[in-house]
């Protein structure tokens, strides 16, 4: 590349951009620019020539068209290394263009707006910037191009020192360029889809948030990507103690997550390999920790916590009594902060409640399974199939483990009383050994509880290991073809037992 004597800028983000341009100027680039742009440079003192100027046609359309012209394009897709390219410039007049500094119309921030129209989301839809963008980028061997306003200060480095921008670094803001280009297309297209949770053709970005030290094991390499748009989720959180975060991690803090913002009131989930180890909701959030810390004391070890509301300096205390790999809160008492740091390596995060939204996406091989995300259910419209109604408390119960067994790996049972989760059956491959295994984790407090199956019981056998463990109430989708079956189990027991129609598979 020859020194950079021409640049062009035409930004919608204007950070930096006035430093940049004084600096470009005292190092003797001539600057073109067009619009807003080159109101904010002359007013700031820097010499611009107006892309009108050069092309000989003023802005039209309300300022859909600017730079198309091939005074504009042909100095920047000119390839320098070409005679016959040169030999063309020089017969049409044209200067060529050494760097090329643009972003593109505000078109995301516009459309997060609950109230933005359609007409004016399609205003911001820019035409003449990616044009220009992907023009720069196409030519990087001749042409430097610029998309984000934190690469600034390294280009007018290279220039005041060589002036030139070296190929290394024109090749790496290229491919910036067309994930700029590619990021602002898909949004475009999502918008357009209005929603669709699965269009003919799935355009995705994502943006690296995080490098990973590893993924599930040592030998995987791993990061955490982020949709584009305002944070949300685990890309809201903000990390205030503790080691990085890892992948298997961020998995854990998810699926807690989930969980409590599920759950009414003060609200504790500890989660241990994606799956819930302890669960409760109580009066106060020392509470709620306390009696999910009980349904699993062993597993507890080395899990993650996610509390639904602030952690107080009690729920603090009590969490670092054992050893932790994180916390997630809404927020902190500074005391709880305290308590927490004292765990060198305790990993503390605050972050707002995930909202339940979008669709979800797993990779498999050749392509992506895509489906909608499982929403809350809190078993309001269960239909009871029994001759015995369920108690008030029965039913506060029953809506309770329902909700923990949607987030419980399949096949999945929980047996849970006064709101908390005693025993939980996770993963099995037969529904009777969930029942069995989350029998066998509540121990003699299985006595009194309800069961929670996220699917039907296929068989009378697996109703019937809950009730002989102490079941006294099941709530379950129904759906099986021997329903009759298991509701005349039900009578028999004199046990009351609800249909939701509606299953939560968890694979």
């Amino acid at each position: 590349m020859a020194r950079v004597k021409r640049a062009l800028i035409s930004v919608s983000d204007k950070r930096g951009v006035t430093e940049l341009a004084l600096g470009l100027a005292e190092a003797g680039v001539e600057i073109l620019s067009s619009g807003g742009t080159a109101a904010t440079l002359s007013e700031a003192g820097v010499p611009v020539t107006k892309v009108a100027d050069v092309t000989g046609a003023a802005e039209m359309l309300g300022g859909r068209v600017k730079t198309l012209h091939p005074a504009i394009h042909g100095g920047i897709l000119a390839d320098r290394s070409k005679p016959e390219h040169m030999q063309q410039l020089a017969d049409a007049g044209i200067e060529p263009i050494d760097l090329v500094v643009v972003n593109l119309y505000p078109f995301q921030e516009t459309v997060a707006a609950s109230d933005v129209s359609e007409d004016q989301a399609i205003e911001q839809i820019d035409v003449g910037g990616p044009a220009m963008v992907r023009a720069a980028a196409k030519n990087f061997r001749s042409v430097g191009v610029v998309v984000d306003p934190g690469r600034y200060g390294e280009v007018l480095d290279c220039i005041r020192s060589s002036g030139e921008v070296p190929e290394e670094l024109r090749r790496e803001l290229a491919l910036e360029a067309f994930q700029h280009t590619a990021a602002y297309d898909a949004a475009i297209s999502a918008y357009l889809a209005g929603g669709e949770r699965c269009p003919p053709r799935l355009v995705l970005t994502y943006e690296k948030a995080l490098d990973l030290r590893y993924g599930e094991n040592p030998h995987q390499q791993a990061a955490f990507y982020r949709s584009n748009g305002e944070p949300s989720g685990l890309a809201a959180a903000e990390q205030l103690h503790g080691k990085e975060l890892s992948y298997n991690n961020l998995l854990d803090i998810d699926a807690a997550y989930r969980l409590v913002g599920e759950l009414e009131g003060f609200a504790c989930a500890i989660i241990k390999h994606s799956n819930p180890c302890g669960a409760a909701v109580a009066d106060s959030i020392e509470e709620a920790y306390e009696r999910a810390y009980q349904c699993d004391t062993t597993s507890a070890f080395g899990g993650i916590v996610a509390l639904s509301s602030l952690c107080t300096s009690g729920a603090a205390e009590a969490i670092a009594r054992i050893f932790t790999e994180v916390v997630i809160a809404p927020d902190y008492e500074p005391a709880a902060l305290d308590a927490l740091r004292a765990k060198k390596n305790l990993r503390i995060l605050r972050a707002p409640l995930f909202e339940q939204s979008g669709f979800e996406l797993r990779r498999v091989t050749g392509g992506l399974l895509v489906q909608s995300n499982d929403p809350p259910d809190d078993a309001a419209d269960a239909t009871v199939v029994t001759r015995v109604q369920p108690t008030p408390d029965q039913w506060a119960d029953l809506r309770f483990a329902w909700t923990v067994a949607k987030h419980v790996k399949s096949n999945a049972i929980v047996l849970a009383v006064g709101r908390t989760a005693v025993g939980v059956g996770a993963g099995q491959m037969s529904r009777v050994e969930a029942t069995e295994l989350a029998a066998r984790r509540a121990g003699d407090r299985a006595k009194g509880t309800v069961c929670a199956s996220d699917a039907f019981f296929p068989f009378r056998d697996g109703l019937d290991a809950a009730v002989e463990a102490g079941a006294v109430a099941v709530i379950q989708p129904g759906g099986s073809v021997r329903d009759d079956e298991v509701v005349a189990a039900a009578d028999e027991h004199g046990i009351p037992m609800v249909f939701t129609g509606r299953r939560h598979f968890r694979h």
